[in-house]
């Protein structure tokens, strides 16, 4: 069996709609609703690395160089993480 091309995000989102919008409308046969769960459930698994990647190359302008260029800082994601907050009595 040959291995399947990698997906981008997009055609990988639109696969995983058509697979929720099919098993919403009632599939005929169990085994093939099971089926298409499965691949769906890899197409969610595909969609979430990607965005998890895409999240760890993002980057925050944080200003100008004396050039013009922009100055980036790496994107921490923990700096929006909830927090506990504080109670005051």
């Amino acid at each position: 069996m040959s291995e399947e091309p990698e997906l981008d995000f997009e055609t990988a989102l639109n696969e995983l709609e058509q697979i929720v919008d099919n098993l919403e409308a009632g599939e005929p046969a169990l085994a093939e609703a099971l089926a298409k769960y499965e691949r769906g459930i890899h197409l969610l698994t595909r969609c979430q690395g990607l965005l998890d990647g895409a999240d760890r190359t993002v980057a925050l302008l944080s200003g100008v160089d004396a050039n013009g260029q922009p100055l980036t800082t790496p994107f921490d994601t923990t700096a929006t993480a909830d927090r506990p907050t504080s109670s005051t009595p």
